[in-house]
């Protein structure tokens, strides 16, 4: 198991959740997806929000840990998503988790309601005494849920120290993520997932990685290195398609990087199909897939350059 905190670092992709033509996950598709993504410069890879897991069985979400790490084959971090319901859900998963060999767990609290900062502890702290490895606390209510306090995260963190991470998705991300660097005094490992749109600005304000989709990962993984080394004219070069595609694909929240990420991999050759888990909240109409299109083509011709 991996156990080296050190190691949750850098270009973190999302894997997005091939089907077959019946709705079964497909798992070949996947494993070549998860090649993919270390092949292409990835330094680990996460289960999270835009790999279905809403839409995943219970039992998938308890088997998939183990597929992903096997499939990873010690190449990176595994993090997988374990947020739920309820916390005794939220706890299963991250058992499964830790058993399989994840090195990490992600949590957005329960999406039903809005709970005060008693239960959301609660139900953190639940967490944290159920596994070892470590907890990212996400905030994802720029699209799904109700924000958390900068100051009740930071807590989590100085109670527990570095197994708690951030990965900070309420608007707005900068001022949150420069504010919890701030309460924790620099120390905690916090992560940007704008899916490229806000990663210069975050990457400015000391984020220490990146967890962005599969479907323009050459172009993030580009521009994550160009930030690192300081180039930044190479980073705005490649920055702004980049922008661009994720700005027509928050339009449609959740579904709207689902739908369009699954497009965008078989328009790329890694799916086969685009079937997708419905009810779906965002339909990708031809506009909007022709503009797709011209961008993603801009794209590659910059990282040709």
């Amino acid at each position: 198991m991996l156990t080296d905190l050190s190691q949750i670092r850098g270009i973190l992709p999302v894997v997005h959740m091939p089907y077959h033509s019946d709705g079964q996950i497909d798992f070949v598709t996947l494993q070549k997806e998860v090649d993919y993504l270390f092949d292409t410069g990835a330094h680990g890879l996460c289960l999270a929000l835009v790999s279905d897991t809403l839409r995943l069985t219970a039992q998938e979400r308890l088997e998939m840990p183990a597929h992903l790490v096997r499939f990873a084959d010690g190449r990176g971090p595994v993090t997988i998503s374990v947020g739920a319901e309820s916390t005794i859900q939220s706890r299963a998963f991250a058992r499964a988790a830790e058993d399989a060999g994840a090195a990490a767990v992600m949590a957005i609290p329960p999406l039903s309601q809005g709970l005060a900062e008693a239960q959301l502890r609660e139900y953190f702290e639940e967490l944290l005494d159920e596994i070892e490895i470590g907890v990212f606390v996400q905030d994802a209510s720029s699209y799904v849920g109700e924000a958390m306090s900068l100051e009740f995260q930071a807590n989590l963190f100085r109670k527990h120290g570095p197994r708690v991470l951030f990965k900070p998705e309420a608007s707005p991300l900068g001022p949150c993520i420069s504010g919890l660097h701030e309460l924790t005094n620099g120390e905690a490992a916090i992560f940007e997932g704008s899916g490229g749109q806000l990663l210069i600005d975050s990457h400015r304000r000391g984020v220490k990685g990146t967890i962005p989709g599969i479907e323009m990962l050459d172009g993030l993984v580009a521009l994550w290195n160009a930030c690192e080394a300081g180039d930044w004219d190479r980073a705005y070069e490649v920055y702004y398609p980049v922008c661009a595609i994720a700005t027509l694909q928050i339009q449609g929240g959740l579904d709207g990087f689902i739908v369009s990420e699954r497009y965008m991999l078989h328009r790329q050759g890694l799916f086969p199909n685009q079937v997708h888990r419905g009810p779906l909240a965002f339909h990708l109409d031809e506009g909007t897939r022709q503009e797709i299109d011209r961008l993603y083509d801009r794209l590659q011709a910059v990282l040709a350059a």
